[in-house]
């Protein structure tokens, strides 16, 4: 605007440096102070509100604390009275029994001597006859020890004459010749020399007793039929299948080696009869312990 019109105002002074600088600060001072008074405001509230609830937990617990107290002290003045009632009964109960009372512990206590005695009497009883037995079984134990010892010597001893006798047996034994001219092995004359023979081991034995009869009898491998005997002259006649073979012993004599061949083994089987019966004859078979084919 021109200076020189009518009504012109000329502008305020402008203000000087400093002064343009304290009204922020002042500015800004009061907003910190205002939030300051705001969140201290806040934090009153909030714990004034904590302090009620705690008071109010504070006065239930109080409350409850009171009434437990006042019902356990009703408890306990009704307890106190009935032990002072029972007290005052027994005082009573025993100024009238004491005199029976003493009567009945002094005869409790003879009885209980006399029980303890009698108790102690029967253990020693039981103890002495417990050792007793047990002496007893110590005694009957090392008799035993005794026995099976001299019962050990006799079968050593029972062994040791068994084993002599067997050898003796053995040693009896004699080899002959069989009814095909074959030597034969060891032949036994009767029981004893055939389990001796059984022992020795050489070859598999299969006893039989072998009555007359339509059908043959299986001894082995081997079927057999006794067709007659004369006991008088200790002679029999059997028929033997072996290998879908049949072939005929007649009029042959005991504890003679009758002599065949199989397919199964290159040494002859032989038939040995120790015993002649009426339409009876008792002997063995015996068969060579390997069985390979003869070619």
């Amino acid at each position: 605007m021109n200076p020189n019109q009518p009504g012109y105002m000329p502008p305020p002074p402008a203000p000087s440096g400093g002064g343009g600088l304290k009204i922020p600060i002042l500015f800004g001072s009061v907003l910190a102070l205002l939030g300051a008074n705001v969140y201290l405001f806040t934090q009153l509230d909030k714990t004034k509100n904590d302090v009620k609830a705690l008071q109010s937990s504070l006065k239930t617990e109080i409350q409850e604390v009171q009434q437990t107290a006042a019902v356990s002290t009703r408890a306990s003045k009704q307890y106190v009275s009935e032990l002072k009632d029972d007290l005052e009964a027994a005082r009573r109960a025993q100024a009238m029994a004491v005199g029976q009372a003493k009567l009945d512990a002094e005869k409790k206590v003879q009885e209980l001597e006399k029980t303890l005695k009698q108790e102690t009497k029967a253990v020693e009883g039981a103890l002495t006859s417990k050792i007793t037995e047990v002496k007893e079984q110590t005694a009957a134990v090392n008799s035993k020890v005794g026995e099976v010892s001299t019962e050990v010597g006799a079968v050593k001893s029972d062994v040791a004459s068994t084993k002599t006798e067997l050898e003796k047996t053995i040693g009896d034994l004699k080899r002959v010749r069989g009814d095909l001219g074959e030597q034969s092995g060891l032949v036994a004359t009767n029981g004893k020399e055939l389990q001796a023979l059984k022992a020795l081991g050489e070859r598999n034995y299969f006893e039989f007793r072998l009555p007359k009869a339509k059908m043959p009898q299986k001894v082995g491998d081997v079927l057999l039929t006794l067709k007659k005997t004369d006991q008088k002259k200790n002679k029999f006649t059997i028929e033997l299948v072996a290998d879908d073979k049949k072939v005929e012993k007649k009029d042959k004599s005991i504890n003679e080696p009758l002599q065949f061949y199989t397919s199964k083994a290159r040494q002859p089987y032989e038939i040995v009869i120790n015993e002649v019966g009426k339409d009876l004859i008792v002997g063995y078979l015996a068969t060579p312990k390997v069985q390979n084919a003869r070619n």
